[in-house]
């Protein structure tokens, strides 16, 4: 593709800049943890080398990271990123687009485009909270008296179980602009796991495994159990096939 795009700028004899557009993963690329990238192939490569892009691009515009950056330190080859915070990972990420000027440009020079990177206004906040119980309650008290709306994730790493850690939240915030969206409880995933099996951790189980103990945990009534488990694989059976129709 490159080499015909090329000989077709030769035979109209005029400076056209060649850009390339793709959606991959190049080795060396900046990912945050929650951000939902995953990964991608390319044959069977999950990561490629910025080396793959011929000279005569003269712009390479990547999209799948959603971090801002340059490839391989190259001004003209870039990932924009994601114009919006795509999860609470990226919540305090200065978010851009890239206005790439070609009005000087001139092949004859290999001179390569400007690039101006333009901010992208905070449309939704996105805040990550987390801490003990008098971590977050201090953190929450701070923001409740928010005039707009803020999506919270709450992760409790607190020492003490706290089982009630929804009911609490949600009678901190009750009547704000707050809204939470995700509620991480370290201390009683721990407590759950180490009920019966010290050595395991998280990624030794499935879905199921951690829902089952859960139950157990929570001490559900036997009585109970076959109907919630029934309900909770529905819903893991409708996000799947959900996940499946977005891509």
């Amino acid at each position: 593709v490159a080499e015909c795009a090329d000989k077709q700028r030769q035979a109209l004899g005029q400076d056209i800049p060649i850009i390339a557009m793709g959606h991959l993963f190049t080795a060396g690329g900046q990912t945050i943890d929650g951000d939902g990238v995953r990964e991608l192939y390319v044959g069977s490569l999950a990561h490629v080398n910025a080396s793959i892009f011929p000279p005569c691009f003269d712009y390479v515009a990547l999209g799948h990271l959603h971090v801002p950056q340059k490839i391989g330190g190259l001004e003209h080859m870039r990932y924009s990123g994601s114009p919006l915070a795509m999860g609470f990972g990226e919540a305090t990420q200065q978010k851009s687009v890239c206005l790439v000027d070609f009005n000087s440009f001139t092949n004859a020079d290999a001179a390569k485009p400007a690039v101006e990177l333009l901010a992208v206004p905070v449309f939704q906040q996105l805040r990550k909270v987390s801490g003990n119980w008098a971590d977050i309650s201090s953190q929450l008290l701070t923001l409740v008296d928010s005039t707009e709306p803020v999506w919270l994730e709450v992760i409790y790493n607190g020492d003490d179980i706290v089982s009630d850690l929804r009911e609490r939240l949600e009678a901190l915030t009750k009547g704000s602009e707050l809204l939470i969206l995700r509620i991480q409880n370290t201390r009683l995933i721990d407590r759950v796991l180490n009920s019966s099996h010290t050595d395991e951790s998280l990624e030794d189980l499935d879905v199921d495994d951690v829902f089952a103990r859960c139950l157990a945990a929570h001490e559900i009534p036997d009585s109970q159990q076959a109907e919630l488990l029934h309900s909770y694989q529905q819903t893991l059976s409708s996000l799947h096939n959900d996940d499946l129709q977005a891509e």
